[in-house]
C-alpha cells in the first residue's frame, strides 16, 4: 500500500497532460461536428444530456435500472424549462474521461456529470453557472474522531492522483496520507482499520453513507470546486447559454436547488 508523498507534483504533471490531450483532442476534430443550437434542440423536441449512471447521489440507476439523483433531476428541470416536459430528455451515461468529450463531438447538447470549471476546460468548453459547490469531506466509523482536527496525526485513506491530495496535506500536514486506486481499496483499509478516515469529494461521500450507514460524514468541510453544466463554445449557442444560465439562477433563488440537494443527502454551499 503506497504512501501519498510526492503525489502533489505527480498530479500535477497528470493534470499538464491531461489539458494537453484536451487541446490535441479539439485540435484534430472534424470541421463537420456541430453540436445543435437552441432551435434545433426546440424542433427536435428534447434534449440530450450526458450524465453518469454509478455515482450516488448525483447520477446512479436504481433497483429497477432507472437513472435517479440530483444531477438527473436538475437535468429533467432543465428540460421542463427550455421545452415545456420534464421528460423530455435522453441521457447517456458517460465515464469521466468522456464528458468534455461528448460536447466536443456534438453527441449530446449538454454534459451534467459532476465537472467543475476550471480555467483549462473553459478553454474548450462553455459552463453554465455553478449548481453545487462541492467540497472536500471525511467518513470515519470512529467514534473518538469529531473534526478534521481528531485527524491531524492519523492515517486517512485517499485517491491517487486527485485534486484532494494537496488540500489535505496542506490542512494536515502531519496527517498520514494512504494512497488507494479505489472507493473499495479505501473501504477495505477503513474496515481492517489501517486507515482512520478516507477523504473525497462530499457528493461521493453523501452517497458512500447512504450505502454504508455504519460510516457518518465529518461536518467540516475543506475547499471547494464549482460543478456547473458543460455546454458547446460559441457565439451561435449563446440563447442556449443564456437559457440554461436563467434556468439555474431561478432555481437557487428559489429554493429548488437547495430543497432538491437537501433531498439527495447534500448541503449545497
Amino acid at each position: 500500500m503506497a504512501k501519498v508523498n510526492s503525489v502533489s507534483w505527480g498530479s500535477r504533471v497528470l493534470r499538464l497532460g491531461g489539458v494537453i490531450a484536451l487541446f490535441s483532442f479539439f485540435s484534430v476534430l472534424p470541421t463537420a461536428i456541430k453540436a445543435a443550437e437552441l432551435s434545433e434542440i426546440e424542433a427536435r423536441g428534447y434534449l440530450n444530456v450526458a450524465v453518469k449512471d454509478n455515482l450516488r447521489p448525483l447520477g446512479f440507476e436504481d433497483a429497477e435500472g432507472n437513472l435517479q439523483g440530483f444531477e438527473i433531476d436538475l437535468a429533467r428541470r432543465l428540460a421542463k424549462e427550455i421545452l415545456g416536459d420534464a421528460e423530455a430528455v435522453e441521457f447517456k451515461p458517460v465515464p469521466n474521461t468522456d464528458r468534455l468529450d461528448v460536447v466536443l463531438k456534438g453527441e449530446v447538447d449538454l454534459t451534467i456529470a459532476q465537472v467543475s470549471q476550471t480555467k483549462a476546460r473553459s478553454r474548450i468548453v462553455n459552463f453554465s453557472r455553478h449548481y453545487y459547490l462541492d467540497r472536500i469531506s471525511f467518513v470515519t466509523k470512529d467514534d473518538s474522531i469529531n473534526s478534521k482536527r481528531d485527524l491531524s496525526q492519523d492515517k486517512i485513506a485517499i485517491l491517487n492522483e486527485s485534486n484532494t491530495i494537496a488540500e489535505v496535506r496542506f490542512k494536515l500536514p502531519e496527517a498520514e496520507l494512504i494512497g488507494v486506486d479505489s472507493y473499495q481499496q479505501a473501504l477495505s483499509l477503513l474496515e481492517e482499520g489501517e486507515a482512520t478516515a478516507f477523504a473525497g469529494d462530499h457528493t461521493v461521500l453523501a452517497g458512500w453513507i447512504q450505502q454504508y450507514p455504519q460510516y457518518r460524514l465529518l461536518s467540516q468541510q475543506i475547499s471547494g470546486e464549482a460543478l456547473a453544466v458543460v455546454m458547446p463554445k460559441g457565439l451561435q449557442y449563446s440563447s442556449l447559454h443564456r437559457q440554461v444560465n436563467q434556468t439555474i439562477l431561478e432555481l437557487r433563488e428559489s429554493g429548488w436547488l437547495e430543497k432538491k440537494a437537501k433531498e439527495w443527502g447534500l448541503s449545497l454551499e
